[in-house]
């Protein structure tokens, strides 16, 4: 019979695909040559603790294709479950990056797509984050059934669609399972939470300091105190008790065993 209070991995934390900053190359490089709809997702510890409380919302995150680590919570929940967290790829820095190594030069060959948040920086943020390439942009409160149609009508076949969900969690991780089930081409999902947010300035990134120590959440709640406070002031006490939980019950209380129960 097995000790109860046996430690085991966390299969949201083992489905992390974690990096150093030599590996975004290569990794940029792997998703090129796929040949199917791919889902590239980031977790932070907010999204951790809403798929403790939502098996739906934890049953889409292990979907995803590729999940990178975001923050430093998810390095914590990586240390105790005995992995080396690498390198913090939060996608408002990975997320320009990656689209400036995919389409570079070649415009011809890629269709770009915004998918979030509401004009004025809709337009805007995608304009700066795409580099000012051509897109398609559509705000971020429709139903998942209207961004398939609107990728529909604007896709042109042959070309490798590039799509940037920025809807925050977790309805853009829904709506990227609903895309890629649909589509019959390669292409990207990219599901960037405030992307076009920040690429727009909405939003002030935190100094370069706070980034460096993992603490933009700490500045982000300080500029926007009324809508992230329970966040983080209520979400981090919470994170902590579900990473002990899933340590040690194996989910037995909560969380990924709550997949099994799902229709």
């Amino acid at each position: 019979m097995k000790n109860p209070l046996t430690k085991r991995t966390d299969p949201l934390i083992g489905k992390l695909k974690l990096l150093n900053e030599a590996d975004t190359v290569p990794f940029i490089a792997e998703l090129k040559k796929r040949e199917s709809p791919t889902i590239l997702g980031f977790l932070n510890q907010h999204g951790y603790n809403i798929a403790q409380r939502h098996p739906s919302v934890l049953n889409s995150f292990l979907q995803v294709n590729y999940l990178l680590r975001d923050g430093i919570g998810i390095k914590i929940a990586c240390l105790f479950n005995g992995l080396d967290p690498k390198s913090n790829l939060n996608g408002s820095d990975f997320i320009p990056e990656l689209i400036e190594e995919l389409v570079g030069d070649s415009e011809d060959r890629y269709e770009l797509f915004a998918m979030g948040t509401r004009e004025p920086w809709l337009s805007d943020g995608a304009s700066k984050l795409f580099g000012d390439r051509k897109f398609h942009a559509i705000d971020g409160f429709k139903h998942s059934e209207d961004y398939l149609a609107f990728y529909r009508e604007r896709h042109v076949p042959g070309r490798f669609p590039i799509v940037v969900l920025a809807m925050g969690m977790p309805k853009q991780e829904h709506v990227a399972l609903h895309l890629q089930k649909a589509m019959d081409t390669r292409a990207l999902l990219i599901c960037g939470g405030a992307i076009l947010d920040f690429s727009a300035q909405r939003f002030p990134r935190a100094p370069m300091l706070f980034r460096r120590l993992g603490l933009e959440w700490a500045f982000r709640m300080l500029i926007e105190p009324r809508r992230l406070f329970k966040r983080y002031a209520v979400g981090i006490p919470l994170f902590f008790y579900y990473l002990s939980r899933n340590a040690f019950s194996g989910g037995r209380v909560g969380g990924w065993s709550a997949l099994n129960r799902e229709p």
